[in-house]
């Protein structure tokens, strides 16, 4: 039943008219004169819309402002300033601002305390970093705690421990990430002592020589600033003490971060720069209220080094900076509306995040590869993946040796200029569909399948090594001639294997038997000497780009991202486009090495690069090798999972050998943790939608400054989460369980941001009921901790003599 009235609670009006007759100066009440007034704050006053008393609306108490465990109560916190501005009619609604504080979400802001004068009082004024100390010193026991049990390379250190090794010996190595990651490796094991001679390879023990314990250590430490991490910025978004502790109780114990963070992986610092961006938006979010101040800038320039920090680690850290783009974007929309906003300060605030959100970044990111290619100044296993420009100017590299002018009768390598585009290849095995003539392909790596000798055609003369020299130019009608078999490269109409609409390029007959479909007919796109683009008739190594076109069938000799399967090696595909496009890179090709006998070395200063050349063709050359870590139809991958398998936890991974006298670590996540965050994410959605029916019938459940914090959190934390999750939906590579530990965290704030809001901060429950809450959420955290423990720590023995770790049927941890 509804109240017969409406109730209207305005408070009870001062004594004194609050203002003056002559100039209308505001002044204060005094406490004594209206005590309603000075112990009401502006969130208090309520004016519901419905039938409903002060007893049925939902109130809510105060977040601390620090976290350190002292809620205000609104008779606590100073009144805010609002003032009614006159915007010349452009505004109809006539907006009220808050002249302090124009954001309604975030840590609460305090006037600073005066400076401390006996010890007590310093103490007093610094208990809110204690619990984050005392949980930093709880996250070295939990990532050093046994971190060198197992003496084996295990997982992926087989992968990332060579970076070690290739930078100590300055060696060029290719990878499909930024450079950043690998340089703190090769750091660590720098400062370790380690000297770069040893391989890595995976399940090898490690000899005495190797410091794997330092630098596993050394990389632990970025997973130790996790916890703190997440504590600072559970204060910044607001949150309630207990929230607080409570995500920093979920990162502390988490043993999927743990585990992740104990090896010589990447991953602890792709999580480090995670979490370092986030609590750096959430400190600039905080100083919006003094924009331009040295604070401001300081946080706004910090979170652009933290976008191009974790840009450089990986490339999944890009989703985190889409959050601070979303975040950056829907500001500026406010300050577009903002009609007392001069076009100056418009064009400021424009100009302050281009300057440290875009530019700032993408200069660190220039930077961390500038520093990548300085190092790594050797020639080194991975070369053919780089330009031959790039490769010509490594130390140790031949290149520069080359004959500038191509000779007919010259033993040759043809580089494919398209991005990671590898050399031309060929060997005895043939293919199985098709011709069943011998494979041409492309190969990354350099041997003596990659040689071929420039000849002339059937109906000309044979090459004589004592007559003329004859250069080769534009429009040349040559053979190659592949020296290891002795085949011509040749093409014929028959579909290529895997890109059906082009025609299969294959090697046929020998020194003695051909036809004329062995004929390509050489054209010249242009030269790249001195940096410049110019055209030129004369065929030179290194520098010019060239098409060869097939004689017969007028098509293009190619060499795009198509994979063969096994039976070609997992080599890339070459074919012949019959399609005609002149800007397309991968029918590009340039003599990579000539040697030449009768000809002169070129001159080295025709041999320059560019870094920004550089710069573009590696990361291009990255992002196309990404993209082809596809599932492999042929072979079944035991490691890799389903993002949908992530968020409900459906499986683990292996991260090493399972034999019963080794230790055996099994990455997978606290199930409460997951599960519990999981379900917050669907909790937090279901609320918006619940909130926001209420609230178009005019409901009244929160203060404004309540919804907005509310909506503000709700946004970094299920919005991050999505744009951290969603993309591995649409992504064609094959994809691991720890993919998903950057988007964990976001899980992680949802659920501490949901129960704050449900439990910690609400009125209807009691003190008690929430110390229950609170304890009960977190001795299951550490009991689910303490009990999968192992799975981080290392589980000796047989597997199957450590019962109950099994709790879904599709964890493989136990032999069956």
């Amino acid at each position: 039943m509804r109240p017969s009235q409406v109730v209207i609670h305005v408070g009870t009006p001062p004594e004194r008219s609050p203002r003056s007759s002559s100039d209308f100066e505001e002044i204060q009440y005094p406490i004594n004169q209206s005590p309603s007034w000075a112990t009401r704050s502006a969130r208090e006053e309520e004016l519901p819309l419905h039938y409903m008393s002060e007893e049925t609306a939902r109130r809510r108490v105060l977040r601390g402002p620090s976290g350190n465990g002292v809620h205000q109560e609104p008779s606590q916190t100073s009144e805010k300033e609002y003032e009614i501005y006159d915007d010349e009619g452009k505004d109809v609604y006539a907006k009220m601002k808050d002249m302090r504080s124009p954001l309604g979400s975030g840590r609460l802001r305090r006037p600073p305390p005066p400076p401390p004068t006996t010890v007590s009082e310093f103490i007093q004024q610094n208990l809110e970093h204690i619990p984050p100390i005392v949980y930093t010193l709880l996250s070295c026991w939990t990532r050093f705690h046994r971190i060198g049990h197992a003496p084996l390379v295990i997982w992926d250190e087989a992968h990332f421990g060579k970076f070690g090794s290739f930078y100590l010996k300055r060696q060029f190595y290719f990878d499909v990430h930024p450079p950043l990651g690998k340089m703190l490796v090769a750091l660590a094991g720098l400062l370790s002592g380690y000297d770069g001679h040893f391989d890595f390879t995976s399940g090898a023990a490690y000899p005495d020589n190797v410091p794997y314990v330092a630098m596993r250590v050394m990389l632990a430490t970025f997973g130790v600033a996790l916890v703190p991490l997440a504590w600072y910025t559970a204060v910044e978004l607001g949150m309630s003490w207990r929230a607080c502790h409570l995500a920093a109780i979920m990162v502390l114990l988490d043993v999927g971060w743990l585990c992740i963070s104990r090896f010589i992986l990447l991953d602890s610092m792709l999580l480090f720069f995670t979490f370092t961006t986030v609590f750096c938006l959430a400190k600039f979010h905080n100083q919006q209220y003094q924009s331009f101040s040295f604070d401001w800038w300081l946080w706004l320039a910090m979170t652009g080094v933290s976008i191009g920090c974790v840009t450089s680690v990986k490339w999944v850290g890009m989703f985190v900076t889409a959050l601070v783009g979303l975040y950056t974007i829907e500001d500026l929309w406010e300050k577009f509306g903002d009609l007392r906003m001069t076009k100056r300060e418009q064009l400021r605030h424009w100009g302050a995040r281009i300057t440290c959100l875009i530019t700032l970044p993408l200069l660190l990111y220039m930077a961390f590869f500038k520093i990548h290619f300085m190092i790594l100044n050797h020639s080194g296993p991975d070369d053919a993946k780089m330009s031959s420009l790039f490769q010509a100017n490594l130390v140790g590299n031949t290149f520069s040796q080359n004959p500038l002018e191509i000779a007919i009768g010259s033993k040759i390598t043809l580089k494919n200029m398209g991005w990671a585009g590898g050399l031309l290849h060929s060997h005895v095995q043939t293919y199985p569909v098709g011709s069943s003539q011998q494979q041409v392909t492309c190969y990354h790596y350099k041997d003596e399948n990659n040689d071929w000798v420039l000849v002339p055609r059937w109906d000309e003369a044979p090459y004589d090594p004592d007559g003329p020299i004859r250069f080769l130019a534009d429009g040349d009608v040559v053979r190659f001639q592949h020296v290891a078999t002795k085949r011509n490269l040749h093409s014929h109409p028959i579909p290529a294997p895997v890109s059906k609409l082009n025609t299969e390029v294959s090697g046929y007959g020998d020194d003695k038997i051909g036809d004329y479909q062995d004929y390509w007919v050489v054209e010249v796109v242009d030269d790249l000497r001195r940096g410049s683009k110019t055209h030129v008739d004369k065929i030179h190594s290194l520098t010019t780009r060239l098409r060869l076109r097939h004689q017969a069938s007028g098509c293009y000799l190619r060499a795009g991202n198509e994979i063969l399967p096994q039976w070609g090696f997992k080599q890339i595909e070459v074919s012949c486009d019959k399609e005609n496009n002149p800007s397309d890179i991968y029918t590009y090709w340039n003599v990579e090495t000539h040697i030449n006998d009768r000809l002169p070395p070129g001159n080295a200063q025709f041999y320059k690069t560019s870094f920004v050349r550089d710069f573009w063709h590696l990361n291009v050359a990255m992002m196309t090798t990404n993209n082809a870590l596809i599932p492999d139809p042929d072979k079944e991958d035991i490691l890799a999972s389903k993002p949908l398998d992530w968020p409900f936890l459906r499986l683990g991974l292996r991260m090493c050998g399972w034999g019963a006298n080794q230790a055996k670590f099994y990455l997978l996540g606290t199930p409460v943790i997951w599960w519990g965050s999981t379900l917050s994410l669907f909790v937090a959605v279901a609320a918006l939608g619940i909130y926001l029916l209420r609230k178009q019938r005019k409901y009244v459940d929160m203060e404004p400054r309540e919804w907005d914090h509310m909506i503000y959190v709700g946004k970094v934390a299920v919005i991050g989460w999505a744009l951290q999750f969603v993309p591995f939906l649409i992504m064609g590579r094959v994809t691991y369980l720890h993919h998903y530990l950057p988007t964990l965290y976001f899980a992680v704030l949802t659920s501490a941001h949901v129960l704050d809001h449900f439990v910690f901060t609400t009125r209807r429950l009691t003190e008690r009921t929430k110390w229950i809450v609170f304890s009960v959420v977190v001795f299951s955290i550490i009991a689910t901790f303490w009990w999968f423990r192992g799975v981080a720590f290392g589980i000796d023995g047989s597997i199957n003599d450590h019962w109950g770790l099994k709790w879904r049927s599709d964890w493989n941890i136990y032999e069956e």
